[in-house]
C-alpha cells in the first residue's frame, strides 16, 4: 500500500524558507498528477501546486514566484520550496498524488506555521 509522508513543516517567521518533503514509500510508475494543497481550520483544502505528466508545473496565485515544487526520482519525493513565507500560508499542507486510472492518495498533513 503506498503512502505518502509530508515533511519539513514548522515555525518560520514572515520573509523565511521552508522546504516540505513528500516521501512516496513505494516506487510508483503511473502518477498522472502530484500536488500540495493547503487547508486552514475553517477553509477548504485548496491546491497550492501541481506537477504534471510532462513536467507541467501550477501554482496558486498566490504562490506564484514563491513557491516551486519539484519531484525527485532518486528520492522518489515531492518537494514544496517556500520562499518570502507570510503570515496568510499558515496552514497544514498536504501532499497528494493521482495515479492513472483515477485513485487518489494522500498524506496526513505538515503544520506550517509564519509569524509576523
Amino acid at each position: 500500500q503506498v503512502q505518502l509522508v509530508e515533511s519539513g513543516g514548522g515555525l518560520v517567521q514572515a520573509g523565511g524558507s521552508l522546504r516540505l518533503s513528500c516521501a512516496i514509500t513505494e516506487w510508483v510508475r503511473d502518477i498522472y498528477f502530484m500536488g500540495w494543497y493547503r487547508q486552514a481550520p475553517g477553509n477548504e483544502r485548496d491546491l497550492v501546486a501541481s506537477l504534471s505528466t510532462g513536467g507541467i508545473t501550477d501554482y496558486a496565485d498566490s504562490v506564484k514566484g514563491r513557491f516551486t515544487i519539484s519531484r525527485d526520482n532518486a528520492k522518489n519525493t515531492v518537494c514544496l520550496q517556500m520562499n518570502n513565507l507570510k503570515p496568510e500560508d499558515t496552514s497544514v499542507y498536504f501532499c497528494s498524488l493521482v495515479l492513472y486510472g483515477g485513485r487518489r492518495i494522500w498524506g496526513q498533513g505538515t503544520q506550517v506555521t509564519v509569524s509576523s
